[in-house]
C-alpha cells in the first residue's frame, strides 16, 4: 500500500451538515443549488439553443470569476467552525444564486415582453412578479444556508449578494447595449450561429411555449384529415 499515492477528495458536492438537525440536513441540499442551476442552463442551451439563455449563463460564469478574484484579492477566512479549504469573503453561493435571481427578474420584468399572437397562452406581469418573488426568495433560502452550516459570517453573505446584484444589474445594462447596437442580431447572423442553430425567441414568447402554436395547427390538422377518412 505505500507505492500508492495518497487519495484526495473531490468536493463539488462535499457539504458538512448536522444529521440530527432537519434544517442543516435541508440547507445541505440548498448548499447544491448552483450545481443544479449549472445543468439546468447546460440543458436549456442544448435544447432550446436561446441566445438569451447563453448571455445568461456567461455573465453567471463571468460573475464567477468575479468571485475568484474577490477572494483572491481580500482574503478573508471562513468561521473557525467551518474547517472547509479557501477564502470565506465573499460567499460563492450568495453571488451565484442572487445573479441568477435578479437577472432572471430583470429579464421577465423589463425585457420579456410576449407578443399574444405568438404565444398561446402568456404569463401575465402578475405572474411574471410573482415568479420573479419565488425566484428571489428562493436565493434568500441558499445565501442564509451558508451562514446556517458555518460556512460562511453573515457579513461574507451579505457582502458575496451584494456583488451578485451588482453585477446582475451590470450585466443586463451591458446586454441590453449589445442587443441595442445590434451586436446580438449581428451574432445570431453569424455561420457558427446559423449551424448550431440559435435564436432569440424567448424575448416575445414563452420558452415552454416555444414551438407551442405550431405542435397544435399540426395536431388539428391530423384529426380534420382523420374525419374526413371517417376514421
Amino acid at each position: 500500500m505505500d507505492d500508492y499515492p495518497p487519495l484526495a477528495s473531490l468536493s463539488l458536492t462535499h457539504v458538512h451538515y448536522n444529521p440530527a438537525d432537519r434544517i442543516s440536513y435541508l440547507c445541505a441540499w440548498l448548499a447544491l443549488v448552483p450545481q443544479g442551476l449549472c445543468v439546468v442552463y447546460a440543458t436549456l442551451i442544448w435544447s432550446n439553443r436561446e441566445i438569451e439563455i447563453m448571455l445568461m449563463f456567461a455573465g453567471q460564469l463571468s460573475c464567477e470569476a468575479v468571485n475568484w478574484v474577490l477572494k483572491r484579492l481580500i482574503k478573508e477566512e471562513r468561521p473557525k467552525e467551518m474547517h472547509g479549504k479557501g477564502y470565506g469573503m465573499p460567499s460563492s453561493h450568495a453571488q451565484f444564486v442572487t445573479f441568477f435571481s435578479l437577472t432572471l427578474t430583470l429579464f421577465l420584468l423589463l425585457r420579456h415582453q410576449p407578443h399574444p399572437t405568438l404565444t398561446h397562452t402568456p404569463f401575465s406581469f402578475a405572474q411574471r412578479a410573482m415568479l420573479s418573488l419565488v425566484s428571489l426568495l428562493c436565493a434568500a433560502a441558499v445565501a442564509s444556508s451558508r451562514v446556517y452550516l458555518s460556512y460562511h459570517t453573515p457579513k461574507q453573505v451579505l457582502v458575496g449578494s451584494a456583488a451578485g446584484a451588482v453585477y446582475a444589474i451590470f450585466w443586463f445594462v451591458f446586454t441590453s447595449a449589445l442587443r441595442r447596437t445590434g451586436w446580438v442580431d449581428w451574432a445570431l447572423d453569424t455561420q457558427i450561429a446559423r449551424l448550431f442553430r440559435v435564436r432569440d425567441l424567448v424575448m416575445q414568447e414563452d420558452l415552454v411555449d416555444s414551438g407551442w402554436v405550431r405542435y397544435e395547427e399540426r395536431r388539428l390538422r391530423r384529426w380534420a384529415d382523420l374525419g374526413k377518412k371517417g376514421i
